[in-house]
């Protein structure tokens, strides 16, 4: 009994410390625009910022040791011609990035290896098909090149980005703007809150709602819903009488929740980020000082508070560090990156252990960088789940370079069939002598393939139509 009650409460000492003045990133004009997205992304490389920019959209990318004062003229990532509303680091290849802005584009950069030194205004591939501003993006996290976009056009679109395309978009499922989306674990399942209030859980290739629940919350502000790790669902939004509420979800019968708690008054969004390797969800509220942080069990109450982090100043947005780009000897589990109105703040989260060894319990294997599949097998149906890593020696960034040269040619080169899968097969094969061919049998089937998947997307549309007519005409 003492054992569990020990399993329990290890996370119940996290503790929570802001890092020194000297390696914050200070003089960053960070973006006033009213959107309730986190305005910042970071992974064991670099960390990126929304920013204020004068006639067009930015942000600004840094590598992690780049601290101190930022220089005015430091080059930005500017390509957009309205302001950025969202990025999203790709999780298989470090260097890549995608933005989603007012301009109703969605983009995808390459940073170089070192980070910028000149202005970036040409992204890898643009990304055209949202008729309003694009709030949110976010990429697949077990498929190479599988790209998500959700406008306030009420669309979902997910992109193929080695080939620029457009390959499923949900269109007639949100009646109003989408305020969340997120992927199950493996990729198989979207999980969007809408301002309808209705909390919807899609399967993205089937085109069909699974479960929904209308009023998961009552109040009128803006949702939140993610997917844990269990495929159970967590969502954050407010009661009617304006309270901020968290509540746990059965994804395949939402009719009740599992759990609801009240929090506060606040009339701040909660942004909850989440860690699957020990199941503790923190929220950080919009306008808030504090990171609270909850553990989720299999016994009741089911969602445990654990503790509060808190500052004196407030948070325009906030940054998550994925797992890999923490450092184990420290024992440290979860790193913030808080925007300020002119600096962004390191928050380290830490569990005080006496030993210097390995912490098995504090980092079970986690989700490492290598996709499980590529673009197409995901459109074809199948799923994979996340090809794990050990932390025991930490993560050192080793097979980027090969992804990064792999990133390049798939997204810089159109046909991109060399791309796909070439390099990384051919490393350990000899050249083939009917490569060329070859590469051209790929790219007319991949054609073919994109050519029938329209026409299946327009067949679909056109019976959800005359369905549509035929309601009407009754």
């Amino acid at each position: 009994m003492m054992r569990r009650v020990v399993r329990q409460s290890k996370f119940r000492h996290v503790f929570g410390q802001a890092v020194r003045n000297d390696q914050c990133y200070d003089d960053i004009r960070v973006s006033r625009v009213t959107w309730d997205s986190s305005f910042c992304a970071v992974n064991p490389k670099f960390v990126a910022i929304i920013i204020d920019a004068s006639g067009g959209g930015a942000f600004i990318v840094l590598p992690l040791q780049k601290t101190g004062r930022i220089d005015k003229a430091y080059p930005t990532v500017c390509g957009h011609t309205g302001p950025v509303l969202d990025v999203d680091w790709c999780p298989h290849n470090d260097q890549v990035i995608a933005s989603g802005s007012e301009d109703c584009n969605v983009m995808v950069w390459q940073i170089p290896e070192n980070g910028l030194e000149t202005p970036l205004s040409e992204p890898v591939v643009v990304l055209e098909g949202h008729s309003k501003r694009v709030g949110i993006v976010s990429w697949h996290p077990t498929a190479r090149n599988v790209l998500l976009s959700a406008g306030c056009d009420n669309q979902i679109i997910i992109w193929n980005v080695g080939t620029g395309q457009a390959m499923i978009n949900l269109e007639d499922m949100h009646p109003d703007v989408i305020f969340s989306v997120s992927w199950s674990r493996n990729g198989g399942l979207l999980c969007t809150a809408c301002k309808d209030k209705k909390v919807r859980v899609i399967d993205p290739r089937k085109q069909k709602i699974v479960a929904e629940k209308d009023k998961a919350h009552e109040g009128a502000r803006p949702m939140r819903a993610i997917f844990l790790a269990d495929g159970n669902i967590f969502t954050t939004g407010f009661s009617r009488m304006s309270e901020r509420q968290l509540a746990l979800w059965k994804s395949d019968n939402m009719d009740e929740p599992i759990c609801v708690q009240e929090m506060d008054s606040s009339n701040g969004v909660l942004l909850p980020f989440y860690d699957p390797d020990t199941n503790i969800v923190y929220l950080c509220g919009k306008g808030d000082s504090s990171i609270r942080y909850f553990e989720i069990t299999d016994e009741a109450p089911f969602v445990h508070y654990l503790n509060t982090f808190s500052t004196k100043e407030p948070q325009r947005g906030m940054g998550y560090m994925p797992k890999r780009g923490l450092d184990v000897n420290k024992c440290e589990i979860a790193r913030f990156y808080k925007l300020h109105e002119r600096k962004c703040e390191p928050i380290i989260m830490t569990v005080p252990r006496k030993s210097d060894l390995f912490q098995d319990d504090l980092y079970p294997d986690t989700a490492g960088p290598d996709p499980a599949l590529e673009a197409e097998e995901w459109f074809a149906g199948k799923n994979g789940g996340p090809i794990l890593i050990s932390l025991k020696d930490g993560y050192v960034s080793t097979k980027n370079r090969d992804l990064k040269v792999v990133k390049t040619n798939v997204l810089e080169s159109k046909p991109a069939t060399k791309a796909e899968s070439a390099p990384t097969v051919q490393k350990h094969a000899s050249p083939q002598p009917s490569a060329k061919m070859e590469d051209k049998l790929e790219e007319v089937l991949r054609e073919f393939k994109s050519l029938r998947d329209r026409v299946i997307l327009q067949d679909r549309r056109i019976a959800r139509l005359e369905e549509q007519v035929a309601k009407v005409a009754l």
